[in-house]
C-alpha cells in the first residue's frame, strides 16, 4: 500500500502560460509577471548593447562604405597617408554616435530576448491559430525587413555621389559624421518597414477582411502609392533609386495577391451562395401551394379567483420592539 502510494504521480501544477490562458491569473500576478517580463528583456537589450559597443566600430566602417568611395572623402594624415575623413562639429559626437550605434546593434542582437518575453506575455490572450500565424508572419517579416536593409545600402552606394554633385557645390565634400549615419540609417529604416506592406495585406487577407480579388482590383493604385512613396522617401533625384524601390514594392504586392489566392482557394471562398450574381437580378421564389385547413378550437376560458382579504396592518407602536 505505502509503495503503490509512493508511486503515485502528484498533479501537476499549471504553468503561467496555462493560468494566463484560462483567466485563473489574478491581477496582481499579471503585475508581477510583466514586471518579470521587462526585467529579463531588460537584461537581453543590455548584453545586446553590450555586443553592439564592441562591434560598434566594425558597424561604423560598414555604414561608412558608400560615403568613402568617393574620392573627395580621402585626405591626408599627419603621416602623409590618405583616409576616409569626416567632418564634426563637437568634442562629444564621435563618443555619442558610437552609444547610438551600439544601441542599435544592442536592439537588434537582444531581439530574440525582448520579443520572446513581450510575445510570452501577449500569447496567452490569443486563440492557438491565431498564436500559429503570427508565428508564420513574424518569421517572414524579419527576412522582408533584412532585404529592404540591403536595398537602401545598395541605393544609397549609387546614389551618393550623384546627390552630392548635384548639389549647389557641384563636386563631393567632406560630411558631417553625425548627420551622415543618421541619413543612412533612417533609409535603412524606411526601406526595411515599406517592405513589411505585403504583410499587412496578407494579414487582410488572412482575417476575412478583404479577398485576393479585391487585392488585386487595387493594382493600379498600388503601383502609384508606391512610386510616389518611393519618390518621396529615396534620396536620389535621378530614376535609379525610386525605379528600384517601386519596382520591388510592386513585385511582394502581386506576391501577395498570389498567395491571397491560394488562401481564398483553400478555404473555399468565392463559392458562396450568392457569387456570380448581378446585383440587379432578380431572385425567383418558387411558388409553394399549401392548402389551408381549418383551426385548432380554441378551449373555453377558465375561471379566475377572486383576490384574498388583506390583513390589517398593526399600530405603529406595536411594530418594533424595544431593541429596534
Amino acid at each position: 500500500m505505502a509503495l503503490s502510494l509512493s508511486l503515485r504521480r502528484k498533479p501537476k501544477k499549471p504553468t503561467k502560460f496555462q493560468q494566463a490562458a484560462d483567466g485563473s491569473m489574478t491581477l496582481i500576478e499579471h503585475v508581477r509577471e510583466l514586471r518579470n517580463r521587462l526585467f529579463w528583456a531588460s537584461i537581453g537589450i543590455v548584453a545586446g548593447l553590450i555586443v553592439g559597443f564592441i562591434v560598434s566600430n566594425y558597424v561604423f566602417d560598414l555604414l561608412s562604405g558608400p560615403y568613402c568611395n568617393l574620392d573627395s572623402s580621402w585626405v591626408l594624415n599627419a603621416d602623409g597617408v590618405k583616409e576616409c575623413r569626416y567632418l564634426t562639429l563637437g568634442a562629444t559626437d564621435g563618443l555619442i554616435l558610437k552609444l547610438k550605434i551600439a544601441l542599435w546593434v544592442g536592439l537588434i542582437v537582444g531581439a530574440p530576448v525582448w520579443l520572446f518575453q513581450l510575445w510570452a506575455f501577449i500569447a496567452p490572450g490569443l486563440h492557438r491559430h491565431e498564436r500559429k500565424w503570427a508565428y508564420v508572419f513574424v518569421a517572414i517579416a524579419a527576412p522582408l525587413f533584412a532585404g529592404g536593409a540591403v536595398l537602401a545600402y545598395f541605393v544609397v552606394e549609387h546614389s551618393l555621389a550623384f546627390i552630392m554633385e548635384a548639389g549647389v557645390l557641384e563636386e563631393s565634400q567632406q560630411l558631417e559624421v553625425t548627420a551622415y549615419i543618421g541619413f543612412v540609417t533612417t533609409m535603412i529604416l524606411l526601406f526595411g518597414v515599406a517592405f513589411e506592406f505585403p504583410l499587412v495585406l496578407l494579414m487582410l487577407n488572412f482575417t476575412g477582411v478583404v479577398s485576393a480579388r479585391r487585392l488585386l482590383s487595387w493594382w493600379r493604385a498600388v503601383v502609384f502609392l508606391s512610386f510616389a512613396f518611393s519618390a518621396i522617401a529615396t534620396p536620389d533625384p535621378g530614376p535609379f533609386g525610386m525605379t528600384l524601390l517601386a519596382a520591388c514594392m510592386s513585385l511582394l504586392y502581386f506576391i501577395a495577391v498570389a498567395v491571397a489566392f491560394l488562401n481564398d482557394k483553400r478555404k473555399g471562398r468565392g463559392k458562396e451562395l450568392y457569387e456570380g450574381l448581378d446585383d440587379d437580378a432578380i431572385s425567383e421564389l418558387p411558388e409553394e401551394k399549401v392548402p389551408v385547413g381549418a383551426s385548432d378550437p380554441i378551449e373555453a376560458p377558465s375561471a379566475v379567483d377572486g383576490p384574498s382579504a388583506v390583513e390589517r396592518p398593526l399600530p405603529i407602536e406595536r411594530r418594533f420592539d424595544d431593541m429596534t
